[in-house]
């Protein structure tokens, strides 16, 4: 179907889609230089649209990014992207999805242990790959998926938090002038556990001052230069929680000086860098263990732990998506449980009335 466009003197690719709604389109793509590369375009178009795993893995990851356009978010697929062109695609790219097999992988691996990666940064290499051949068994029908002949690649990096007490926390605010709005700032990230992003996403409209009330429905951050607002990490994100009375009453006060302060505007319009500059400069003059801003988040949730809140009242609060990640993030900071289970059973013991028999 590839034709010359006599006015250019180049190549046009022609080929078929089927729309939503079932109607068969041609489309076109112009500006080749010779027959063999607009013919190559077509086929690959008509590989794609079929679904047929005769797909080069470069133009199945295009349609794996297609599918995947209303789940991953935009920071979620630059980082994704990345991270295949430069460790995936060189390898695999030129091969057809259904030629690539299990030996062909464990070669690959070699390679990636070769260049020095960290354990955890070669188990995320390996995912991106792990992602693709997933979709296309899930989606296209692949029959023979090579990635589960294989053992995975790296280790998940292990869990370690650090965080402040509410001592350090303290001794961290006082070198702060309760005026600046990054006290307040610091003060909503502590007390709640949001996330960073979730934190400078927030306007006046999200507050329920009456009822002592936050409500969690969006995130920012910044790309390319440009402010990202959308939908928070996860559906389980969107909530909404309770706010101590001290804390609503110093929102409360910061939105009122911000007289006629539209509803729908950020309360704090900067972004995470600055966040972070502050909280290093602060540390510095309080001499407190040095963390990092989404630290202040584990510190919420450790404090609540030192109070006795139990693991699905503190999944709910910081929008966990599963109980799992809770207690996998946080499970080991219950290190006195198991000393309550065996002094219960003691008490137990001793109530019974056949207690001194062996």
């Amino acid at each position: 179907m590839a034709c010359k466009d006599k006015t250019t003197g180049t190549w046009v690719a022609q080929w078929y889609e089927v729309d939503m709604y079932g109607k068969k389109k041609r489309r076109k793509k112009r500006g080749f230089k010779t027959m063999r590369e607009a013919k190559l375009y077509e086929n690959e178009r008509t590989l794609k649209e079929q679904g047929d795993m005769n797909m080069l893995l470069k133009d199945f990851m295009e349609q794996y990014f297609e599918d995947k356009q209303n789940e991953l978010k935009e920071r979620s697929v630059r980082s994704k992207k990345q991270m295949m062109e430069r460790h995936v695609i060189p390898y695999f790219g030129d091969m057809k999805m259904c030629d690539i097999t299990a030996p062909q992988i464990i070669k690959w691996q070699n390679e990636m242990y070769k260049k020095g990666y960290s354990e955890s940064y070669l188990r995320m290499i390996n995912n991106q790959l792990t992602s693709l051949f997933t979709h296309a068994m899930n989606v296209y029908d692949l029959s023979n998926n090579p990635c589960k002949k294989v053992k995975r690649m790296g280790k998940d990096a292990p869990r370690s938090l650090t965080f402040w007490t509410v001592d350090e926390y303290e001794t961290f605010l006082e070198t702060m002038d309760e005026s600046d709005h990054y006290y307040l700032m610091f003060e909503i990230l502590f007390w709640t556990g949001i996330r960073e992003g979730e934190m400078l996403a927030l306007t006046k409209g999200d507050f329920d001052f009456v009822n002592c009330k936050l409500h969690i429905t969006k995130t920012y951050y910044r790309i390319d230069g440009k402010d990202v607002i959308t939908t928070p990490k996860t559906p389980e994100s969107i909530r909404t929680i309770d706010i101590p009375e001290f804390l609503r009453d110093a929102i409360k006060e910061f939105c009122d000086k911000k007289y006629g302060f539209p509803d729908d505007e950020r309360l704090f319009p900067i972004c995470a860098r600055a966040v972070q500059n502050k909280l290093k400069r602060q540390i510095a003059k309080a001499g407190v263990k040095d963390i990092r801003v989404h630290d202040l988040r584990h510190s919420h949730v450790a404090y609540l732990i030192n109070k006795g809140i139990e693991p699905i009242l503190i999944k709910e609060r910081v929008g966990h998506k599963d109980i799992r990640i809770t207690l996998n993030t946080y499970g080991h900071l219950y290190p006195n449980q198991q000393r309550k289970v065996a002094d219960m059973l003691d008490f137990e013991k001793e109530k019974s009335p056949n207690s001194g028999n062996c």
